[in-house]
């Protein structure tokens, strides 16, 4: 049921650490695009161990959680169920409460990967190469299973994370080659790139940015442009960054725990930029 204004609410995101999130700019920005004045969106540092303790503590005014890093798998077992989405890759970022007090968990992180990507006019692609291979990584690989008709040479440091990899691409359905970090500026003439790495790993990369190149989402917003995202557009290739993940995931979020839709993307997109040129 769609919220009412008046109606007081509270929503919030948690992780640790969480004090750069950007959550709190975009969804205050919708609430009060939406008219909804009564709702509050905070930040919480929680970290694994005192997630539990979090949960018992909500009330009935709770309308729905973001997570970030490190809760998106150990939520699931305190929730009462997870979306297909969610399910795919064993991952969580949004937990909406239903007025009975259940609690359901969902992925915006995949659809807002394609969302972002089709935006940019990137909605099919013959094959794509994945930098990383964390937690984003599986998202990103979800996401390609959508829009991605070959194969996905993922580029990992280790062993044990491209054998990771290789499960979640048999899960999802998808044609994985596991390739070696040292080989990853062959990654760089695939039609779509995408960088799932923390800030500074693909900076080496960027002197190997072909003259022609294609697309590349880099799901990093700060900072911001990244060494390989600079480089890569001033050879005139197409890039997508993470504020235009981290908007579009948003928005479905927005709309799930408001019942409100659809949510301001534009204005959310501009307080997101506002908030990070003010860092």
């Amino acid at each position: 049921m769609p919220a009412r204004a008046t109606d007081r609410r509270r929503a919030a995101v948690l992780g640790s650490p969480i004090a750069h999130s950007l959550s709190p700019v975009l969804h205050r920005t919708a609430h009060a695009e939406l008219g909804l004045e009564s709702w509050t969106y905070d930040r919480f540092d929680v970290d694994e161990a005192a997630l539990p303790g979090f949960f018992e503590k909500l009330g009935p005014e709770w309308a729905g959680l973001s997570l970030t890093m490190p809760l998106k798998r150990v939520v699931v077992p305190l929730l009462d169920g997870i979306s297909e989405t969610a399910a795919s890759v064993d991952a969580v970022n949004t937990v909406v409460f239903a007025e009975d007090g259940r609690k359901t968990g969902d992925n915006t992180d995949i659809p807002g990967m394609v969302a972002a990507l089709r935006e940019h006019g990137i909605d099919k692609v013959d094959t794509a190469a994945i930098l990383g291979a964390g937690a984003t990584a599986s998202s990103a690989l979800a996401a390609l299973s959508r829009i991605c008709a070959g194969e996905v040479v993922v580029y990992v440091r280790s062993a044990a994370r491209g054998a990771e990899m290789r499960q979640w691409a048999e899960r999802l359905g998808v044609a994985v080659r596991i390739a070696d970090w040292d080989d990853a500026e062959q990654a760089l003439h695939a039609p779509l790139v995408v960088t799932t790495t923390p800030a500074g790993v693909t900076d080496g990369l960027a002197r190997a940015v072909p003259e022609h190149p294609a697309a590349l989402f880099d799901v990093l917003y700060d900072p911001w442009p990244t060494v390989l995202a600079a480089r890569w557009s001033a050879h005139g290739g197409a890039v997508v960054g993470g504020l235009d993940l981290l908007v579009h995931q948003a928005v479905l979020q927005v709309e799930q725990m408001t019942g409100r839709s659809p949510a301001p993307l534009d204005a959310m997109r501009k307080a997101g930029e506002r908030a990070l040129a003010a860092r």
